[in-house]
């Protein structure tokens, strides 16, 4: 059981930066989170990606911004508790209880739902899915540990192109491996990662993986002409995409929009007192879902609900200029 003033529903970067907020307001917090890693989409879809819409930074690294975050709510101390997918919330008088799928439970004050556009689940590798943890992956949020290793990557979506060209200077070799003849990624990506020399298989599914206790190799079949071919490789990555819902967030009590989105108000209020949200779930009219919009609704959510457990609380705390 974890007690806080607050428990953020999605470690994102609107999540993390609620998690600084809340910390500045000296509210205590939970961030609960059903992916390994923080980040929640920039982490899992696209962490090598520049993104130029971030105020103050003219590009930044999807990984890079999710690292400031972290750094930056650090300062406060939150409880993480990743891998932990948010079950039910059930409200005793003014407190709430989130019990995540894993067995985790959280009392709080306030909840405060980041979830983006829902829980991220990776589509499974159809061959090999006991090899998780050692040595296959679905995401990569540190490509230095993939030093000096043999890779080969699944997928011909953005991320798995992006990685192959993240990877490719620091690893021995790097394949990538796809089922059709043609990609998803972004034509500029696939050219820069064809000139760099990346071995490009097409028309190719991935029939095993073998080792023990870890990855060793590959086998690659050519579906045209059933040809097979062994690849060695110590790190699997099955970029194959990710399927989103709110899955149980449905169930609470919050007034969800096309079981996409949750409306609130002006106070990033939802329809159930003390549950607030913040970020791209949020619907009101004129919504835009950027993740700059993101931050400033955490703050207002923070902010509100902080005069929510303590009444006397000020709404404004005043510019972090101005903090001690």
């Amino acid at each position: 059981m974890t007690e806080v003033d607050l428990l953020i529903v999605g470690a994102g970067p609107v999540g993390l930066f609620g998690a600084y907020y809340a910390g500045f307001r000296e509210m205590s917090v939970a961030v609960m989170d059903s992916l390994p890693e923080p980040g929640g989409q920039v982490t899992a879809m696209y962490p090598e990606k520049p993104i130029y819409d971030i105020a103050g930074f003219p590009s930044v690294k999807g990984r890079d911004l999710v690292a400031g975050l972290v750094r930056q709510a650090g300062r406060f101390d939150p409880v993480y508790l990743l891998g932990h997918r948010a079950q039910t919330l059930e409200q005793d008088g003014d407190r709430f209880r989130v019990t995540s799928r894993e067995g985790a439970s959280v009392e709080c004050r306030a909840v405060l739902v980041t979830g983006g556009i829902g829980t991220f689940t990776p589509r499974p590798l159809p061959a090999g899915g006991e090899y998780e943890g050692r040595g296959l992956a679905y995401f990569v949020p540190r490509p230095e540990e993939y030093a000096d290793t043999d890779v080969v990557i699944v997928g011909g979506g953005d991320s798995a192109f992006d990685w192959a060209l993240a990877l490719h200077p620091i690893v021995r070799s790097v394949t990538l491996v796809h089922r059709r003849e043609t990609f998803r990624a972004h034509a500029h990506t696939v050219r820069q990662v064809r000139d760099a020399g990346v071995e490009i298989l097409t028309c190719c599914q991935v029939a095993a993986l073998r080792g023990e206790p870890n990855v060793e190799s590959v086998e690659v079949v050519h579906t045209p002409t059933g040809e097979r071919r062994e690849l060695k490789a110590q790190r699997v990555i099955a970029a194959l995409g990710f399927t989103a819902n709110l899955g149980p967030l449905n169930d609470w009590g919050l007034d969800v929009r096309d079981r996409r989105h949750i409306p609130v108000d002006t106070t990033m209020s939802t329809a159930r007192r003390g549950v607030f949200a913040a970020g791209d779930i949020t619907d009101y009219p004129g919504k835009v879902r950027l993740i700059a919009v993101g931050f400033g609704e955490a703050a207002t959510a923070v902010n509100n609900a902080a005069v929510l457990i303590d009444p006397r609380a000020a709404l404004f705390p005043g510019h972090s200029t101005d903090a001690l």
